[in-house]
C-alpha cells in the first residue's frame, strides 16, 4: 500500500468482453439529457473562465440542476413548426460579489447557454423555439485557492464521494460511442436530415451485437415518406460500417425501429431533438463522464457536468479514475478489464484519496502482482498531477457526458 492508499487487486468475475451478455447506451448531444448536461457544462467553464480573467481564482459555484421542461411540436414533410417551447432552467449557485467586485454570473450563464445551444442544437431558434432562463443563488464568496496565475496549490475535497473509472472499451462500448460521436459528426455534416437527437443502444448476447438506433429526422429536410425512409436505411448503412471497424462479431443494426410507415408514424421532428415533443431533460440522467451507460459497469450516480472543477469529488474524481484507466491499459499490455475507484473524504487534499482502488483481469498466465509495481506507479503519478483536471476541464478539453 503506498503513501496515497492505492491497492491493486483481482477483479471477481470475468472481462466485461467475455460475459455473456452486455449492454450499452449512449445519449446523443440532442437528447434532453444530454442538453442539460451540455448546457450546464457550458455554463461551468464560462463561469470558472470569467472568475480567473476578473479576480484570478475560481470562486464557488455550481450549475448541475439545469433542468429542461419538453415544448410542443408539430413536425411535417419540408417543414413543420414548434407550437410550444422548450423551457431550459440553469438552475445552481454562483458567487456573485467578491472582494467589492460585482460579477455577471446570471448574464454569463445565458450567453455560454446561447452560445452552446446554437453551435450544438442549430435548428433551435432562441427564444422562440427554446426558452432559457437562469436562476443562481448566491454563492459562499469563498476563495477556491486552486490555482493563480502563478502558482499551483492541492484543494481539499469538498465532499466524501467517490469516482469510477474503466478501460478497455469493449467492442461494444466502441461501436456505441463511435457511432453517436460520428453520426454527429461527419455525417450530420453531409446529410442535414439527422438531427443531433442520437440515441444507441447496443446490446451483445454471445458474439451477436444487436445496435438499436433511436434518430431524430429534421422535416425541414425531408419532403416525403420515401425520403425519410431512404435516410433511415442511410443511418443504418453508416452505423453498420462503423460497427465493422470495431468487431468481427455478427451485428445487427436497427433504426428507428417503432416506425410505422404504414400509419405514418415516424420520428420526424422540426428541431431535431425529442425535447420539442414531450421529453424532459435533467443533468445527471444520461451518460456517465467517460461519455456512456454501461449496466455492465460500476457506475458513479454523480452528475459530473455543471460541477465546480476546483474541488466537487464528483466531478474531478470521476474523469480522474477514467483517465487512470485509459493511462494503465495503454502502459500494461497484460491487463484485459480494469476498475478504478477512487473514495475521497471531506477535508483531504484531493490528490491523497481516502482509497485509490484498482481492480483488473489479467491476462492468462499473468499474476495480479506481475504488474502490480506498474499499475501503482501510474495511478500515483495521475493522482500527483490532479490538478491538470480542473485545468483541462477550465479550457473545455474533457468531456463530462
Amino acid at each position: 500500500m503506498s503513501e496515497r492508499n492505492i491497492r491493486v487487486e483481482s477483479i471477481d468475475r470475468q472481462a466485461v468482453e467475455d460475459q455473456e451478455v452486455e449492454v450499452v447506451e449512449r445519449k446523443g448531444i440532442g437528447h434532453p439529457d444530454s442538453i442539460c448536461d451540455g448546457v450546464a457544462e457550458a455554463v461551468a467553464g464560462a463561469l470558472a473562465r470569467e472568475y480567473i480573467d476578473r479576480v484570478g481564482e475560481v470562486l464557488h459555484f455550481n450549475t448541475d440542476e439545469t433542468q429542461l421542461v419538453a415544448g410542443e411540436a408539430a413536425p411535417a414533410f419540408g417543414g413543420g413548426e414548434v407550437v410550444d417551447p422548450i423551457y431550459l432552467l440553469i438552475v445552481g449557485r454562483a458567487t456573485k460579489h467578491y472582494d467589492g467586485e460585482t460579477i455577471p454570473a446570471e448574464t454569463v450563464a445565458l450567453r455560454a447557454a446561447r452560445d452552446y445551444l446554437s453551435e450544438t442544437i442549430p435548428q433551435l431558434e432562441l427564444g422562440e423555439d427554446i426558452v432559457v432562463d437562469v436562476k443562481l443563488g448566491e454563492g459562499s464568496g469563498d476563495l477556491q485557492e486552486v490555482f493563480g496565475e502563478d502558482e499551483v496549490s492541492v484543494p481539499m475535497a469538498n465532499d466524501t464521494s467517490y469516482g469510477v473509472g474503466h478501460a478497455p472499451l469493449t467492442e461494444t462500448e466502441r461501436i456505441v460511442l463511435e457511432a453517436e460521436r460520428r453520426l454527429n459528426g461527419e455525417f450530420a455534416d453531409e446529410n442535414p436530415y439527422l438531427g443531433p437527437d442520437v440515441k444507441i443502444m447496443g446490446k451483445r448476447e454471445g458474439d451477436r451485437i444487436d445496435v438499436t438506433v433511436a434518430a431524430a429526422m429534421v422535416d425541414e429536410y425531408v419532403p416525403d415518406m420515401d425520403a425519410y425512409s431512404d435516410a433511415v436505411d442511410e443511418v443504418q448503412a453508416y452505423v453498420e460500417e462503423i460497427a465493422g471497424e470495431y468487431t468481427d462479431r455478427e451485428v445487427a443494426v436497427h433504426v428507428n425501429n417503432a416506425d410505422d410507415y404504414d400509419e405514418g408514424s415516424i420520428y420526424l421532428t422540426v428541431t431535431g431533438t425529442s425535447a420539442e415533443q414531450g421529453d424532459d431533460g435533467s443533468v445527471g440522467r444520461g451518460n456517465r463522464a467517460n461519455g456512456l451507460i454501461t449496466p455492465n459497469r460500476s457506475m458513479s450516480m454523480e452528475a459530473t457536468s455543471g460541477k465546480n472543477p476546483v474541488n466537487h469529488i464528483g466531478k474531478i474524481y470521476n474523469l480522474l479514475s477514467t483517465e487512470i484507466a485509459e493511462s494503465v491499459v495503454d502502459d500494461v499490455d497484460e491487463i484485459r478489464d480494469l476498475r478504478v475507484r477512487l473514495l475521497s473524504q471531506i477535508g483531504r487534499p484531493i490528490d491523497r484519496p481516502h482509497v485509490a482502488d484498482v481492480e483488473l483481469v489479467t491476462e492468462e498466465g499473468v499474476a495480479v502482482g506481475d504488474v502490480e509495481g506498474d499499475v501503482e506507479a501510474i495511478v500515483d503519478e495521475e493522482l500527483a498531477d490532479v490538478t491538470e483536471i480542473t485545468r483541462r476541464v477550465i479550457d473545455g478539453e474533457l468531456s463530462t457526458f
